[in-house]
């Protein structure tokens, strides 16, 4: 009698799970799938490709949840963002025709969507995987080679630009990132820039979004200071985390340190606006081997963070604005470096050539019987 209780309550709890998951796809947005080339995951494949959600497969987690590196079917290699276990009225009831944009994203600086599930109660987001790790892990952790070039981090600051200015203006309303941060900026092999974590916003009610934005201390010295108390998300917000990127970038610095000047305790980032106020970088930037053109690009940089940082979110410019004028960094940049290397290419030829026009004349004399020696009489 016991065992036939047990296996009709079984019986149930699977009737039910499986209708229950049903009924998730559909309230999920089953038809936004049918006109986007994205695949559809079950439950079961995410769990058993990330080995049940193992520790030993975390790549970072996020006020949001957690990423975890998956192999799924084929061998493939992606990243899936598990969310944590909300409450629903956390969710936005209209993410689906969000989520549409962000399906249809393709820029070469942001993480591709890879694919979804939708059986769960807050959809399970599958992105591309990106093996070289995050900036953060490159400027904190890693001595990074990479990083020893300034022309590379202002590289790398220009493309996270050109990522936040692509999304803000290819839909509308812009689509928001809500948690840039430099440990959602991966490094591809070639050390371009992929933005990840897009499309985590989308899912978030904007009421209840500075509920997640505050739960992981890590996030915080990244959060735009309006945003914390208004608990409204704008594209200005993303503008605001951008700056503190770049103060990260250029300083080498957490966002949530400090240091101390004349006995006080001081925030690297409000050290860093002081410092670009008064002309002081040299205070909280260290210039060491960089050239005369850098050090004039990477203080023109530090202006434009400086403006991003602004604590009213009107007095900040947009990233397109950005993105432009960081290009333009860059490229006056490049070319002060070809101008060098063609000079020192240049005077490696005069060398040569006076080599080969002494070696002449010391032949000359040679054969004349004539000694290279000068007399003095």
């Amino acid at each position: 009698m016991a065992f036939f209780f047990i296996a009709i309550s079984a019986l149930v709890f699977d009737t039910w799970r499986r209708r229950s998951k049903q009924k998730n796809f559909r309230q999920n947005g089953e038809e936004l799938l049918k006109h986007h080339r994205v695949q559809i995951f079950t439950e079961a494949e995410l769990a058993k490709a990330t080995n049940n959600y193992n520790d030993s497969n975390k790549l970072g987690e996020g006020g949001f949840g957690s990423v975890y590196r998956a192999r799924v079917a084929g061998g493939t290699m992606v990243a899936v963002k598990k969310p944590k276990d909300l409450h629903k009225s956390l969710v936005k009831g209209d993410f689906q025709h969000e989520l549409e944009i962000v399906m249809q994203i393709n820029h070469k600086n942001v993480v591709r969507l890879h694919g979804i599930c939708l059986e769960t109660r807050i959809p399970l987001l599958v992105y591309e995987y990106i093996s070289n790790g995050t900036l953060f892990q490159h400027i904190h952790q890693n001595a990074s080679t990479i990083l020893r070039s300034w022309k590379n981090r202002l590289r790398i600051a220009t493309e996270v630009a050109i990522a936040l200015a692509y999304m803000h203006s290819c839909a509308e309303p812009p689509i928001i990132h809500g948690d840039i941060k430099s440990v959602n900026i991966l490094l591809d092999q070639n050390h371009s820039v992929k933005v990840s974590d897009f499309g985590t916003s989308v899912l978030i009610s904007p009421e209840h979004s500075h509920i997640i934005a505050t739960e992981i201390q890590g996030t915080l010295g990244y959060i735009d200071p309006e945003y914390l108390a208004t608990g409204m998300l704008t594209i200005k917000s993303d503008v605001y985390s951008f700056g503190v990127v770049v103060v990260e970038l250029l300083t080498g610095k957490k966002p949530t340190s400090f240091i101390t000047k004349s006995g006080e305790s001081i925030n690297i980032i409000h050290h860093f606006i002081s410092s670009v106020k008064d002309k002081t970088l040299f205070d909280v930037i260290n210039f060491e081997a960089a050239s005369e053109d850098e050090m004039e690009r990477v203080g023109m940089a530090a202006e434009i963070a400086a403006k991003c940082l602004d604590q009213s979110g009107a007095k900040r410019p947009v990233m397109m604005e950005v993105a432009e004028q960081l290009t333009r960094i860059n490229q006056e940049l490049d070319n002060s470096t070809v101008e060098e290397e063609n000079k020192e290419t240049e005077s490696e030829v005069d060398k040569e050539n006076l080599y080969s026009q002494a070696t002449s004349i010391t032949d000359s004399m040679s054969q004349h019987g004539t000694s290279g020696s000068l007399s003095i009489q």
